[in-house]
């Protein structure tokens, strides 16, 4: 296992694609501290910025420790292996993942998951904004994989969401599953407004308070959901389908309890 450790206090953004179990496999401390990063505008090597320490262990794969909330896009493209943050982690985190694990023990950056194809991530505090999300321009959400949070999330989380389950012990911002296509978003505290907006297909499962965009259509109440093969959640919940506005086919489950202003529905059913 290799431990990296930062030197000194980051102040400027990190690039660090090159940290992922592939890079590391095989290479002896000397070489992996060769290994190419940028700091800012200035092109440099972990050996610059990190103590690189080797243990016999050989899970997990690679071990941070400290403040990384500077350092962006470790992990991405990683197909196995697993890496363990211990600590604040910055953006782009498991971009492009398609295999392994990453476990985060603090909170993680934006677009943590964007774009992932397979693997799991654990992030045992908040997922920040754009999470499983593209990136600017780019309209190819996580496809694949499993994403849990023990915290909050914030706002545009799983835009354009094509597959796979996240799950969010917390609550959630805005818009979040906007223009998704596919897969499961399970949410088990409250989710502020645009929840599903222009959403083609897929389900999102709200424990707590909601709101419903008037182009979602009431369709049933169902006693409980099925997120995904490991996690089935008690309702009662309110089913609406939508986004009409888009002809699309996905399912809102807005917990009933929760929502009482929504008993009004159930005259239409």
């Amino acid at each position: 296992m290799i431990t990296l450790t930062p030197l000194r206090t980051f102040e400027v953004p990190i690039q660090a694609s090159c940290i992922t179990p592939e890079n590391f496999t095989g290479k002896t401390k000397a070489e992996i501290a060769k290994l190419p990063l940028t700091e800012g505008n200035r092109n440099l090597t972990i050996g610059d910025l990190f103590k690189i320490e080797e243990t016999p262990e050989t899970s997990p794969n690679i071990t941070l420790n400290g403040d990384f909330s500077k350092v962006k896009r470790v992990g991405q493209g990683m197909k196995n292996g697993e890496i363990v943050v211990n600590g604040n982690i910055g953006l782009h985190t498991g971009e492009m993942m398609n295999g392994g694990k990453i476990t985060i023990n603090g909170n993680a950056g934006g677009w943590t998951g964007s774009e992932m194809k397979k693997g799991t991530i654990e992030i045992h505090g908040d997922g920040g904004d754009y999470l499983a999300s593209p990136s600017r321009g780019n309209d190819a959400g996580m496809k694949g994989g499993l994403i849990t949070v023990d915290g909050n999330v914030g706002t545009d989380v799983a835009c354009y969401l094509k597959g796979g389950i996240i799950k969010i012990k917390g609550s959630a911002g805005r818009f979040l599953g906007y223009h998704m296509t596919e897969g499961a978003i399970y949410v088990e505290k409250e989710c502020d407004v645009r929840a599903g907006a222009c959403m083609h297909g897929g389900k999102i499962v709200i424990g707590g308070k909601m709101e419903v965009l008037p182009s979602f259509t009431i369709d049933s109440v169902k006693p409980k959901v099925k997120v995904d093969d490991t996690t089935s959640v008690a309702g009662p919940f309110y089913v609406f389908l939508g986004d009409l506005s888009e002809h699309g086919t996905g399912k809102i489950f807005a917990n009933k309890a929760a929502n009482p202003e929504m008993k009004f529905y159930e005259k239409y059913l």
